[in-house]
């Protein structure tokens, strides 16, 4: 299975370990992150420090090791789907929007992400964490 993660799945893999890292590092699942968006976690580092309780060089190990499954996409790739997804989710949160043309740039099975505005998008499957748990414990 292949998914768009949006950079709060990987920010909360980070600040606790949970359901939502397990499921980053199963070997037989395929994420897809953009480029720019490590850009934000590097932003976040202090608070996911704080909330965490570990330190940066510790959320450096755990995000390198969730890293190793997760492939990180050139702007470069995502910038033809741009208009595309400003279309798509523009409206309701512009920071979404590589996201979305992320989703739209590669071959996957949607968006993995627990933000409330993707609800009303229909042009691409967004998965929930619940979902997603689901469709893994189906036989």
């Amino acid at each position: 299975m292949r998914l768009v993660i949006n950079a709060s799945i990987l920010i909360s893999s980070l600040i606790k370990d949970s359901v939502t890292r397990e499921i980053l590092l199963l070997p037989f699942m395929k994420f897809y992150f953009p480029e720019y968006a490590l850009e934000e976690v590097e932003a976040h580092k202090k608070k996911i420090s704080r909330l965490s309780r570990l330190s940066i060089d510790e959320i450096d190990i755990v995000l390198n090791l969730l890293l190793d499954n997760i492939s990180i996409i050139s702007a470069e790739t995502v910038r033809p789907y741009l208009k595309e997804a400003e279309k798509i989710i523009g409206g309701v949160d512009p920071k979404d929007i590589p996201f979305v043309a992320l989703a739209l740039a590669t071959e996957n099975e949607g968006i993995w992400t627990n933000d409330k505005h993707f609800e009303g998008i229909r042009q691409i499957k967004v998965w929930k964490t619940s979902d997603l748990l689901k469709h893994l414990k189906k036989p």
